[in-house]
């Protein structure tokens, strides 16, 4: 069962969030709202809402906060029967104030030291669910958990697991003990065939500076590179060249979930099988999905939206503006050179 094939398998720590109900300092909040949160489980729901047949694997405690998020990530149409328990170690947890993650008053506090998901390893997940998608999604915030999470992603990039192994960066500063550790994820991106990076985490990270360019020769190794510039948009190398989208202009909601549901939406169109810059467009139009609803999830347009608004033609696209209940928008707005599709 656990083996049954499916598009895309993600594999990662998903941890139970407690976000404040009012604004202020963690030490002030009274009270908090209960939620998700995990980069590749993120992703694994946002596709299944996108009417893929996606997998998520983890290990969770045999606690009240497993259950919720085991219940929680199922309820998207995510296959979650490959989760292991472990009666030993307990479901990580994290609190957040309520304002911007990029501002200088965000605190998040983490609780996942000694988690179950941090005792992933070859021997405590089943390999076959593992190796059972078309996709197998991966991210750096694995690596960084144990020796064994480690360990387990270099067993899965070596070869091995069939289809294509993607592999978003998605650098944690906080999460390596000195900056020199998150070199191993460059090492790890060399092994995977698509790779997701921002320009920010390729400077941060393994110090490439000069733009997606110099992160393409740092990185000759991946048949497809994504490099996030931004709100500016993204660039991509594949076998045909560099392919250059911009991001449409948004109204933010809310900047969180956004690089996950970019990589969903490329991910999306990379399993229909479409050109490299119309993955692009709608990685860009998944993620405004994100970013212009409060939450780190959104659901994303639907197919035929999507697909309308990306066979827009360049000056039509590049004026392209998003706002709160845009994939919602009808037929009719997405026609227009500078249309703005915005809540009624």
């Amino acid at each position: 069962m656990n083996g049954t094939p499916v598009d895309v398998v993600a594999l990662g720590e998903s941890m139970v969030t407690f976000r404040p109900t009012v604004p202020g300092r963690l030490a002030d909040v009274p009270s908090f709202d209960r939620g998700i949160g995990g980069a590749e489980s993120n992703v694994a729901c946002v596709l299944a809402a996108g009417g893929h047949r996606t997998r998520w694997v983890s290990r969770v405690g045999a606690d009240g906060f497993g259950d919720h998020l085991v219940e929680a990530i199922g309820g998207y149409g995510v296959d979650v029967d490959a989760v292991r328990r472990d009666p030993a170690r307990p479901t990580g947890i994290y609190f957040r104030t309520a304002g911007d993650r990029g501002g200088d008053s965000h605190e998040v506090a983490y609780y996942r030291a000694g988690s179950a998901a941090s005792a992933m390893s070859v021997d405590t997940l089943d390999l076959d669910a593992l190796r059972s998608g078309r996709v197998l999604h991966l991210s750096g915030i694995t690596a960084a958990l144990s020796t064994d999470c480690l360990g387990l992603l270099y067993a899965l990039t070596d070869g091995s697991t069939p289809g294509t192994v993607s592999f978003d960066v998605n650098h944690r500063p906080g999460l390596w003990r000195t900056p020199d550790d998150a070199r191993v994820l460059l090492d790890l991106a060399r092994r995977a065939d698509l790779v997701f990076v921002g320009e920010d985490e390729a400077e941060d990270a393994w110090g490439v500076t000069g733009g997606p360019d110099a992160i393409r020769a740092a990185l000759p190794e991946p048949s497809l590179l994504v490099v996030k510039q931004g709100s500016a948009g993204a660039v991509a190398f594949d076998q045909d060249g560099r392919h250059f989208e911009p991001a449409p202009r948004v109204d933010v909601v809310a900047a969180v979930g956004a690089g996950d549901a970019f990589a969903a939406g490329f991910l999306s169109a990379t399993l229909r099988g479409l050109p490299t810059a119309a993955r692009l467009r709608h990685g860009h139009l998944w993620a405004a999905a994100a970013l212009t609803v409060p939450g780190d999830l959104a659901a994303p347009p639907s197919r035929a939206h999507a697909d309308r608004l990306t066979a827009l033609p360049a000056d039509a696209w590049g004026t392209l503006h998003l706002g709160p209940g845009w994939t919602e928008a009808t037929e009719a707005a997405d026609s227009g050179a500078a249309e703005e599709v915005r809540t009624p």
